[in-house]
């Protein structure tokens, strides 16, 4: 790979938080396109864990007033800007521009509506580095589900793979069809789950799936899971808080008599299973696995026992940073005025856009 050669490439800032709400991830990363293909270098990165009340604020944002909502996207917002101007100060960085995710409060396209707060125009304030935010509205206001995003990035710095898994709060998938058309949704609930049950049990989460590992499946459970109407609907599709509420919440509430270490169980095979019954249905040859999940050491010997792919799983800073860097990647399209919100994996009616600049 040639070096990075900072006169003819962009410095981006990433910023992520996952529906677990684990922390935000800060990436610092510099792209370059060589001979038509574009090249990545992750060269800072690092997860700032959010302190108690704000983990408290943005758990129960969904159920703030409009007020109290409008006064968090900039509380938080600034709480990102202050975030990035000392993580550039540490690492000694000039970066060109930051690309904000934003923490979803709503997601419901079927409605036509989502909200992602962190207020653009304070990152930039704070951290004093124009914000390209708020990526999913111009999809959704076209008809689409505002999501995945990230497949765009899946394609375009990560093509030599077939499939693209990332195993975060939700499990989703992204790969071309036949007619190299992206193709990207959501298999099913991932980390949601797991690392709900397991706060059952007094832990953050169930490191190496060691939990989970030493219960037996509920066969009842287990059938309800599969069940659910969602798994047999056609892409393009999108999960969220307000799914695991309303289909996920109430079997769990079923069968929360049964030891946890059994409910950690049977959620691992439900998920192993979801993801291994889409990724057969393919025939594809290898598949890169990313997020927290790839870490899950039964987590992943499930899926490799039931699929027959080669899956390969990268260095750490790609498994933890790839949905940030591939948000700071959104952030260089945005700029070259190019689609980041793919029609063919959103439902949209046309590509657009992707993002809104703050100065």
């Amino acid at each position: 790979m040639h070096s990075p050669n900072k006169s003819s490439g962009y410095r981006m800032i990433g910023l992520m938080s996952g529906t677990s709400l684990d922390g935000l991830d800060i990436c610092y990363c510099f792209f370059q396109n060589i001979n038509s293909k574009w090249q990545y270098y992750i060269l800072a990165a690092e997860t700032i864990k959010y302190p108690t009340h704000l983990i408290n604020q943005l758990k129960e944002a969904h159920n703030y007033t409009a007020e109290e909502i409008t006064a968090l996207d900039f509380s938080y917002g600034k709480y990102l800007g202050e975030q990035v101007k000392r993580f550039v100060s540490e690492h000694g960085i000039e970066a060109d521009y930051i690309a904000s995710h934003g923490h979803t409060v709503f997601h419901n396209p079927t409605q036509g509506y989502t909200l992602q707060i962190g207020k653009g125009a304070a990152i930039a304030a704070y951290s004093g580095i124009p914000c390209i935010s708020d990526f999913r509205s111009g999809d959704v206001s076209r008809g689409g589900q505002g999501a995945p995003l990230v497949p765009i990035g899946d394609k375009m710095l990560f093509q030599e793979f077939d499939i693209c898994l990332n195993l975060g709060g939700i499990a989703n998938i992204s790969y071309d069809d036949n007619f190299s058309n992206r193709v990207a949704y959501d298999i099913c609930v991932c980390n949601m789950m797991l690392n709900h049950l397991a706060g059952l049990t007094g832990n953050e989460y169930d490191f190496n799936g060691d939990l989970g590992r030493t219960g037996q499946v509920i066969p009842g459970m287990l059938q309800e899971l599969e069940n659910i109407e969602y798994y047999i609907q056609p892409p393009p599709k999108s999960l969220g808080r307000e799914w695991f509420e309303s289909y996920i919440m109430p079997i769990l509430n079923r069968y929360n008599a049964y030891p946890l270490t059994s409910q950690l169980r049977t959620a691992y095979e439900h998920i192993s299973g979801r993801i291994a019954h889409d990724c057969n249905s393919l025939k594809k040859t290898t598949m890169l696995a990313t997020g927290g999940g790839a870490k899950n050491v039964f987590l992943m010997e499930l899926i490799k026992q039931k699929t027959e792919l080669k899956i390969v799983i990268p260095d750490s800073k790609t498994i933890d940073y790839k949905e940030a860097l591939i948000f700071a990647f959104l952030g260089v399209l945005y700029l070259l005025k190019e689609p980041g919100a793919i029609a063919s994996v959103t439902g949209a009616n046309n590509s657009s856009i992707a993002g809104c600049l703050y100065n």
